[in-house]
C-alpha cells in the first residue's frame, strides 16, 4: 500500500523547506493536508511530486512548491480575507483556510467547484466559501480582501483585481507564460497598483487570462 503520509513529509522536507519555505503556518498545513484527495485517483501517487497534475480539461494543479511560496509572499494574516481565484479541487483554498479568517474560493467549472466544496468539508475547511463565475472578474460581491491568490500562471492582469484588494492589499500570481514565469506580489496603496516580481516560476496557464494577439496588417 502507497504510503501517503511518508510522501508528504518527503514534499515537506525535499520540495519546501528547500526552497525557503518554513512559515510553520503553511508547513503545518502542507504536512497535514491530504492532497491525495484533491487530485483525481489515478493520479494519487503523484500527489506530492514535482510534477502540475491535471484535475480537468486545460486545468492544473501547480506543483507545491509553487504554491508554498506564492503564500509566502502573500504573507496572510489570521485575521484576514482572502480570494482564491482559480480554485479547482480545493486544495489551495484548503490550506489558505487555515491561515486566513475567511476565504471565498472561486471557479468557474461547475464540477471542479463541486469537488472542491466536498473535498473542503471532508478536511473541515468551514471557513471556505466556494462560489462560481468568471475567473477574469474575480468576485465583486464579496470585495474588498485583504490578499487575492491566483492559482496558475497569467500574462495579463484584469483591471478589476485592483478595486478588490483593501488599501495595503497584497495579490499574488505567476506573471507570465512558461519559462518566462515570476512569482509576482502586487500591491495596492491608496490609488497606486504595482507588481514586484519575487522568483522564478511555471505555473498552468489560467484560461481567460491569456494575452490577446496583437492585429497586423
Amino acid at each position: 500500500m502507497f504510503d501517503f503520509a511518508q510522501a508528504r513529509h518527503f514534499m515537506v522536507e525535499g520540495q519546501l523547506r528547500t526552497n525557503e519555505i518554513t512559515s510553520p503556518g503553511i508547513v503545518n498545513a502542507m504536512a497535514t493536508l491530504p492532497r491525495e484527495r484533491f487530485v483525481p485517483e489515478a493520479w494519487a501517487t503523484m500527489a506530492y511530486s514535482e510534477c502540475e497534475i491535471p484535475v480537468a480539461a486545460a486545468r492544473s494543479l501547480p506543483t507545491p512548491m509553487v504554491l508554498g511560496k506564492l503564500l509566502v509572499a502573500a504573507d496572510i494574516r489570521e485575521t484576514e480575507s482572502v480570494l482564491h481565484v482559480g480554485c479547482t479541487t480545493g486544495y489551495g483554498s484548503a490550506i489558505l483556510s487555515r491561515l486566513s479568517a475567511s476565504v471565498t474560493a472561486l471557479e468557474d467549472d461547475e464540477a471542479l467547484a463541486d469537488q472542491a466544496k466536498a473535498n473542503l468539508a471532508a478536511v473541515g475547511a468551514g471557513n471556505v466559501t466556494v462560489v462560481t463565475g468568471p475567473l477574469v472578474a474575480g468576485y465583486a460581491q464579496s470585495a474588498p480582501f485583504d490578499a487575492i491568490l491566483i492559482e496558475g500562471s497569467i500574462e495579463v492582469l484584469p483591471d478589476a483585481f485592483a478595486g478588490q484588494l483593501k488599501d495595503n492589499g497584497r495579490l499574488v500570481v505567476v506573471n507570465g507564460r512558461g519559462r518566462t514565469g515570476q512569482g509576482t506580489v502586487f500591491r495596492r496603496s491608496g490609488n497606486e497598483f504595482g507588481g514586484f516580481p519575487m522568483f522564478d516560476a511555471a505555473a498552468p496557464l489560467l484560461p481567460g487570462f491569456e494575452r490577446r494577439a496583437a492585429f497586423a496588417f
